[in-house]
């Protein structure tokens, strides 16, 4: 129970408590400052935890947990190797997203698995409450022109952040929390609350792939998701009948939150500037070799490419960032491991849980989300091992039944002898 309270908090504290916040206590993402102060509270939470977590006391793998730990533990090992490399080469300054980011995720991984299933899928649980408490606070922070944690980028049209360190993030976190509230097994009316709520906070943070994306999920949802205790005639006509109410209800929600002023930016067209700096990021291969491009240069010889050559004051695309930070064959490596991990906690996830993951990998990839110090990464690892569907028995674990067949019964002595006699008497 102890290591549970802990993973509960350190996840939380991690998953919660956002860089303009840390940047309140240390120099987290500032310039300057001790190499301890680049790690956040809850990642040195996590490390400290997960030897314990380990050698504290017995815990049992069984089926795909093995390979998953294994996964895990080879992933992190991965990490470390390419922060040595990254090291090794005069590139450190890089090698914070990666520890705050993938290395945390592995541990976190790890801890999950030494977890119970029934403690996993709390934890999940209590992801999701600080999500849909999120959402909440964002629109009260919509309607009040107004952010409850500090955000220091200033920006013409006000965008909620939430729980999140952006506007960004909570548009893809709440519409990637949509599928998992799904697998959860809340009651029905809180599932549907929840999901609404969650909706309505990818429309609020002005994130349009998010937002599309989450009403894409919907309408998936409803229309592959098995309804229990009715028939397949009768579950048609019922997705039938909610299809036909849930459409001008979304469209009627959308007028009133436009109305209300809550979704300007959709009210111009998608190809606007925003667009346009995620198409012009890739001309900044034109500015190096083919040597620089295989080898990686240094974070502050891209970005006077990126703000003086190109004009832009962001990078908002990871295969970019991964190719020139780390060089093309070690940007490869890590998207194969990562790749690799995902796919395995993807696999035995709820149906509902995989449609999230794929929200979450299709809307993070519109943007610098998989290159930057983020919690979400393993926020998204926590929520697959907490809804995982339930493991087989091992093949050495499965109840044997024997059968037993029932042999006749014993004669009695002359038996054989008497009805022989019987026979011939009858002849």
């Amino acid at each position: 129970m102890a290591i549970f309270l802990c993973a509960a908090f350190f996840f939380q504290l991690r998953f919660n408590v956002s860089p303009h916040v840390m940047n309140l206590f240390v120099t987290y993402t500032d310039t300057g400052g001790a190499i301890y102060e680049k790690l956040h509270f809850g990642s040195i939470g996590i490390f400290l935890l997960l030897p314990f977590a380990v050698a504290s006391r017995p815990f049992v793998l069984r089926g795909s947990d093995i390979v998953l730990f294994r996964s895990a533990l080879l992933f992190s090992c991965l990490m470390l190797a390419l922060i040595v490399y990254l090291g090794a080469v005069g590139r450190s300054g890089s090698v914070g997203f990666v520890i705050d980011t993938y290395v945390v995720a592995g541990f976190a991984c790890m801890i999950m698995l030494t977890l119970p299933h029934d403690m996993r899928r709390l934890l999940g649980d209590i992801t999701l409450a600080f999500l849909i408490a999120s959402a909440v606070i964002g629109f009260f922070e919509a309607i009040a022109q107004d952010r409850l944690l500090p955000y220091p980028p200033i920006r013409d049209v006000f965008r909620p952040i939430g729980l999140t360190g952006h506007p960004l993030t909570l548009g893809a976190m709440s519409a990637t929390a949509i599928g998992f509230v799904a697998a959860t097994r809340w009651p029905l009316w809180v599932r549907l609350l929840a999901i609404f709520t969650l909706y309505v906070g990818a429309a609020i943070s002005t994130a349009r792939t998010a937002f599309v994306l989450a009403s894409l999920e919907l309408l998936l949802l409803l229309l592959f998701t098995r309804w229990s205790k009715l028939s397949k005639r009768t579950e048609r006509r019922a997705k039938g009948i909610v299809l036909l109410l849930l459409m001008p209800l979304c469209a009627v929600l959308f007028v009133v939150l436009l109305g209300a002023g809550f979704m300007e930016r959709f009210r111009g067209t998608l190809f606007d500037d925003s667009f346009m700096a995620r198409v012009t990021i890739y001309r900044v291969f034109d500015y190096f070799s083919w040597s620089e491009i295989m080898m990686g240069v240094h974070i502050d010889q891209l970005m006077f490419v990126v703000n003086e050559k190109l004009d832009l004051e962001f990078i908002e695309s990871a295969p970019v960032v991964l190719t020139m930070l780390f060089g093309l064959p070690a940007a490869l490596v890590f998207t194969v491991a990562l790749f690799r991990l995902f796919s395995r906690l993807i696999r035995g996830a709820a149906g509902s849980a995989q449609l999230g993951a794929a929200v979450f990998i299709i809307a993070s990839l519109s943007n610098n989300t998989f290159t930057e110090k983020t919690s979400v990464v393993t926020a998204i690892f926590v929520l697959l091992l907490a809804y995982r569907r339930p493991l087989l028995p091992a093949p050495s674990e499965a109840p044997t039944h024997v059968t037993e067949q029932k042999r006749p019964a014993a004669r009695a002595p002359g038996a054989a002898t008497a009805r022989r006699k019987a026979r011939t008497a009858q002849m």
